[in-house]
């Protein structure tokens, strides 16, 4: 026969043979436990709630009584004059 070399596989074939089903093996069970992972992991929110306006902060505490009306009063006015960034990352 055309590639026949001998009586069979000689010491580097069965150690490329071996080698080979070794990572081969490797490669079915590490995508089955990648795949377990990946389903079995339960759906996580990833969103952050938008941070509260100065303005909103300032109306907070003034409704739970944390500050006067005077008081809230004067610290609007005072954000008035320093507007704030509406940018948000």
């Amino acid at each position: 026969m055309m590639f026949w070399y001998g009586n069979g596989v000689g010491g580097w074939g069965w150690f490329a043979m071996s080698v080979g089903m070794v990572v081969f093996w490797a490669v079915i069970i590490g995508v089955g436990v990648l795949l377990y992972r990946a389903l079995s992991r339960p759906y996580e929110h990833t969103h952050t709630p938008p941070a509260s306006s100065p303005e909103q902060v300032l109306a907070d505490r003034f409704a739970r009584g944390e500050i006067d009306e005077e008081e809230y009063r004067r610290r609007l006015a005072a954000l008035s004059v320093f507007p704030h960034s509406t940018k948000q990352a």
